[in-house]
């Protein structure tokens, strides 16, 4: 899973690949935007045909809470 999201923030939002981690910070380590932010998520619904809902995303801090709660939703 993170391999994917990984792969979505380097080809979708041209996120240096040696930046991402899990413990990485969306916002404070990687630079995206609000905008990007919601690119990365629609991305994420599209490819993993989910919704996810808004309170979840205010969560989205790290790349970590991404691929947790990406992995959450796949079991």
């Amino acid at each position: 899973m993170f391999e994917q999201v990984k792969n979505m923030l380097v080809n979708e939002l041209s996120v240096s690949a040696d930046d991402i981690t899990m413990n990485a910070e969306l916002v404070a380590d990687l630079g995206v935007n609000s905008l990007e932010l919601a690119d990365l998520i629609l991305l994420c619904e599209e490819k993993f045909d989910i919704e996810i809902g808004d309170e979840d995303i205010r969560n989205f801090i790290t790349v970590g809470d991404i691929v947790n709660y990406l992995s959450s939703i796949e079991e």
